[in-house]
């Protein structure tokens, strides 16, 4: 893909960003979660329901899930129903993530804990599915319950929008790491990676999260 970058090309922003520029982690989740809404509710209008849509958001414990949650907020903010999956323990959560559930727990929004995949049976009544398990920082075999999200996820026939990249893509060279999110659309930072392509990530729509294009 033209303009396309490495996972450690992107990584290298982010550590730009953090050192060089003095953005906080958080604060760059921040842009990333509301970027994920904005395309959210473009997606929920294209259906014909103007902001009356139920999203269901799937996160993970690391800072896709964060960014995850960041949406989830923004959605909850502008009207929309959201309902919050997470799979994988608490015990799990990164400190920005963590931070982002615990102002959605405040909010008094409910989360779903997944532990099997019979906890994910009712996403197939949503009208759009928010898929921020894993990022592009996944390169290992998706496996036991996030392997049974994946499926359960691309058999829904909802709609589904992932962050950054669909998970179980290996966002270096586009292999399946044992099954990965067929999305609709793909809402990605700074750049297209260089394993994103439309079979699995569906239309592409790069957000900035206050960095710049920077290719």
């Amino acid at each position: 893909m033209k303009h396309s970058i490495s996972v450690r090309q992107a990584q290298a922003f982010d550590k730009y960003a953090q050192e060089k520029l003095g953005i906080p982690s958080i604060i760059l989740m921040e842009n990333a979660g509301r970027g994920v809404a904005e395309e959210a509710v473009k997606m929920i209008r294209d259906k014909g329901y103007g902001i009356r849509g139920t999203v269901a958001v799937v996160c993970g414990a690391g800072n896709n899930g964060g960014d995850g949650f960041v949406a989830a907020r923004h959605l909850i903010n502008a009207g929309i129903k959201v309902k919050v999956f997470v799979t994988g323990p608490k015990s799990k959560l990164k400190k920005d993530p963590k931070t982002n559930l615990n102002i959605l727990l405040k909010m008094g929004q409910g989360i779903k804990w997944v532990r099997s995949a019979k906890d994910l049976i009712g996403i197939k009544n949503y009208e759009l599915i928010i898929d921020a398990i894993f990022g592009i920082g996944l390169n290992s075999q998706v496996k036991g319950l996030y392997l049974d999200a994946i499926n359960v996820l691309n058999n829904s026939r909802v709609p589904i929008l992932s962050v950054d990249v669909p998970s179980g893509l290996n966002a270096d060279n586009g292999k399946v790491l044992g099954a990965a999110v067929r999305a609709k659309r793909t809402v990605t930072f700074v750049a297209p990676k260089k394993g994103m392509g439309p079979k699995y990530c569906g239309k592409i729509v790069v957000r900035d999260i206050g960095i710049g294009r920077r290719v």
